[in-house]
């Protein structure tokens, strides 16, 4: 990877940081327990549960994701960012830019 590349994906992982961010903050309000007080009915009660369930997956995901591309932006000028965990060859440009948190090729990521 060039320095031009390695410019370009460090502008790419903290924009994806900032958006991630975000992201998370909305899902921790939506993640907020039900109180039992609010008359919304049995249905809309069990509804508004189903979608805090699905948005503490959600948030844990992202939490995920948000710590992998902060690790990504701490080792991407040292020597070894781009080479694959598993078999050691390069990590295409491509991918890197798709994924920047990815630390394996596409063919050990198969795996």
């Amino acid at each position: 990877m060039n320095a031009e590349e390695s410019k370009l994906l460090k502008e790419k992982i903290l924009a994806k940081i900032s958006e991630i961010e975000l992201e998370v903050e909305k899902l921790e309000v939506a993640t907020q327990p039900i109180s039992p007080e609010n008359s919304i009915g049995r249905v809309s009660r069990m509804d508004a549960i189903n979608n805090k369930s699905v948005a503490e997956v959600a948030l844990r995901s992202s939490k995920k994701k948000l710590t992998k591309l902060k690790v990504a932006l701490t080792k991407i000028d040292k020597p070894g960012f781009g080479i694959c965990a598993m078999c050691s060859h390069p990590i295409p440009t491509a991918r890197l830019m798709f994924m920047p948190e990815s630390s394996r090729c596409v063919r050990c990521a198969d795996r």
